[in-house]
């Protein structure tokens, strides 16, 4: 499958914003043809690296805003650091629930900050391909503030908006979803995620330790929906008029993301628009491939009929 980019000369553009657990795992096939752009405020200087797992590997030393006129932002250091964000936690709305105390506020931080239009303009690049949120609140308002080019030739997108405000002021599920359809984007993938509907007060008259009180709110309580993990794919009509490059990348995105109806689909709006060739042709048997059924499958399909036309055969001769 991935014959296609090295021979058409792709080399996709990755952006994770919220890196702080490494590259998304579905990524990892696309490396090797990949530039991967990575955020993270910890380091003292950005990073740039070729040659390993990914083609090109950029991480920068800074947070990343939608405001074109900061240049540092403040962080809410939560007790939790996977729950700090440049939004306050909304505690009043999270006291129903057992992650309440992972977002208290310990500390306040300013640091650099660089918006995603001029981390581009700063390696020289004009586009994302795919582009993955997870920015405790922000994600929709991050991807409203690229530029016009780049938001329209964004081919997949992964974010992960709030089902509950975790946050004062936060971008929700509904909001960024209803955006994203309106943008010529449809939902490909959604993860339901989510934490017990129980005080935190509660849980304390059980169990005065906090880690004692998160495992029993973790394994032994009924989880509500509190966030979610969305994933969007540009939709026939958005990508119609667009390149042999353009199609081909959205054919691998759905083929990575084991959508291979809509694989087929962009196969033959290709060979519409650009005319059968070795790389539609290409396309459809990676499909086909995909869908053939298992070899014990096909062994156990064929006994299954050999036995009906068995019956059928003994009730014709009775």
């Amino acid at each position: 499958m991935f014959k296609l980019l090295k021979s058409s000369h792709i080399n996709p553009v990755l952006v994770d914003v919220g890196a702080a657990g490494g590259a998304p795992r579905i990524w990892r096939s696309l490396a090797p043809h990949s530039t991967l752009i990575a955020f993270d405020p910890d380091l003292r200087e950005m990073s740039q690296s070729r040659g390993g797992r990914y083609h090109r590997h950029v991480v920068f030393n800074r947070a990343v805003t939608h405001d074109t006129r900061a240049d540092e932002v403040e962080f809410h250091l939560t007790s939790s650091p996977y729950c700090s964000s440049t939004l306050p936690p909304d505690l009043p709305s999270l006291s129903d629930y057992s992650i309440h105390d992972l977002f208290l506020t310990e500390g306040r931080v300013r640091v650099p900050a660089i918006t995603l239009d001029a981390a581009l303009a700063q390696l020289q690049l004009d586009r994302i391909d795919w582009l993955k949120l997870d920015t405790q609140g922000i994600d929709l308002r991050l991807f409203q503030s690229l530029s016009d080019p780049v938001r329209s030739g964004i081919l997949a997108l992964d974010m992960e908006p709030g089902l509950i405000a975790a946050y004062s002021g936060e971008d929700m599920f509904m909001e960024s979803h209803r955006y994203m359809l309106d943008h010529g984007f449809w939902l490909s993938d959604l993860k339901v995620c989510g934490a017990a509907r129980v005080r935190s007060t509660t849980l304390q008259v059980m169990n005065p330790e906090i880690s004692t009180r998160q495992f029993f709110a973790q394994r032994m309580l009924k989880k509500s929906p509190a966030w979610c993990e969305a994933r969007y794919l540009r939709t026939l009509d958005a990508i119609a008029g667009s390149s042999r490059e353009e199609h081909v990348l959205l054919w691998t995105f759905a083929m990575l993301d084991d959508q291979h109806g809509f694989a087929l689909d962009l196969a033959l709006a290709y060979e519409k628009m650009f005319g059968p060739d070795e790389i539609s042709t290409a396309m459809r048997q990676h499909v086909h491939i995909k869908l053939r059924p298992p070899f014990h499958y096909s062994i156990r399909a064929r006994l299954m009929a050999a036995r009906r036309r068995a019956r059928q055969q003994e009730s014709r001769t009775e």
